[in-house]
């Protein structure tokens, strides 16, 4: 090789040098705070976040390579709940995903600048988390689980199951379910619609929640919505129980009642509502704000009977309600 063609080739590789290296730099790092009000040993919750983490995975949210995610969870405690808002926001993650409207309402008390995008919750604007559906208005947005037009849906459930049922009893906890004065306005037209008596019954604790089904199973005729409420979700087992001890047709807000042994569930695919959430955390990484994504509602739902405890209850689910569930376990 002559020289000048040695010299040439040296330079051409000096050039190129800090461009290979360059295109060799490890991807940046991307954080994703994650703040649920359940608990983590939750196997109903954990396979959310399975589907949650899937989507991203999909999306090219690749754990250990190009994000990172920090995980807190509330267990049902408030104060727990602040401690680990309060944690999450100290470590300044990209976005933060939120499960459940206390656990959204505490992370909006400790920023305003760190975008969220929540799902499972019933009312943003009324609860003050959103300017409004279409625009959010902050830095907060995702989607909701329920809408109050469910009560009358759940009450032609029940009505179908137990035709017999002279009243309908509609539990919740007043503290952590403030949405619920939309719910009861639509369940009672649809009590009076049905020539049924409305019951409504707020509940503090289990024993209160024990003390209530007890009363309502004293007597023949009577039925029982659960809302959609995170005390009723922690609580779950207890309503189940005591709802087959008093032979009380029950219908529940989420899949995981039922297969628990409920008698019946109608609400939202939680899996498909938290891959949803995953577009809108994918979008803000890539550098969309969240007061320009609106907040959107739940659009799968899904029924689900167990005919096991129907069998066990003496209650007959008609053919025609069987054909119509996503699920039936025998």
């Amino acid at each position: 090789m002559k020289r000048r063609e040695f010299i040439a080739l040296l330079s051409g590789a000096a050039t190129l040098g800090p461009v290979g290296a360059l295109a060799r730099q490890p991807e940046r790092v991307r954080r994703i705070g994650s703040l649920n009000v359940f608990a983590e040993t939750d196997p109903e919750v954990r396979s959310w976040d399975a589907a949650f983490r899937q989507r991203l995975d999909e999306l090219g949210w690749v754990d250990g390579r190009n994000v990172h995610f920090d995980y807190r969870w509330g267990a049902g405690s408030f104060e727990l709940l602040q401690t680990s808002a309060r944690q999450l926001v100290q470590l300044n993650p990209d976005v933060i995903f939120s499960v459940g409207t206390p656990a959204t309402a505490v992370l909006q008390a400790q920023t305003r600048k760190i975008p969220i995008v929540f799902a499972s919750v019933s009312d943003p604007v009324g609860t003050s988390l959103v300017a409004s559906l279409e625009s959010p208005g902050g830095n907060i947005t995702g989607f909701m689980n329920m809408a109050s037009s469910l009560s009358s849906k759940w009450f032609e459930l029940i009505h179908d199951v137990a035709p017999y049922v002279s009243r309908v009893a509609f539990m919740f906890n007043p503290s952590t379910a403030p949405h619920a004065r939309d719910y009861l306005a639509t369940f009672r037209s649809a009590a009076s619609a049905l020539a049924v008596e409305p019951i409504e019954v707020p509940v503090q604790n289990s024993a209160e929640i024990e003390a209530a089904m007890t009363n309502l199973g004293r007597e023949a005729g009577a039925g029982l919505i659960i809302m959609s409420d995170n005390s009723m979700v922690f609580t779950r087992e207890l309503i189940i129980s005591l709802s087959s001890r008093y032979r009380l047709p029950t219908i529940y807000p989420y899949r995981f009642f039922a297969t628990g042994g409920g008698l019946m569930s109608y609400g939202v695919d939680n899996s498909d509502l938290f891959q949803r959430a995953a577009s809108y955390v994918d979008r803000i990484l890539r550098g969309e704000k969240p007061n320009k994504l609106p907040v959107e509602q739940a659009t799968k739902f899904e029924l689900v009977i167990n005919l096991k405890t129907a069998k066990a209850m003496g209650v007959t689910v008609p053919e025609a309600l069987l054909a119509r569930a996503d699920k039936v376990i025998e």
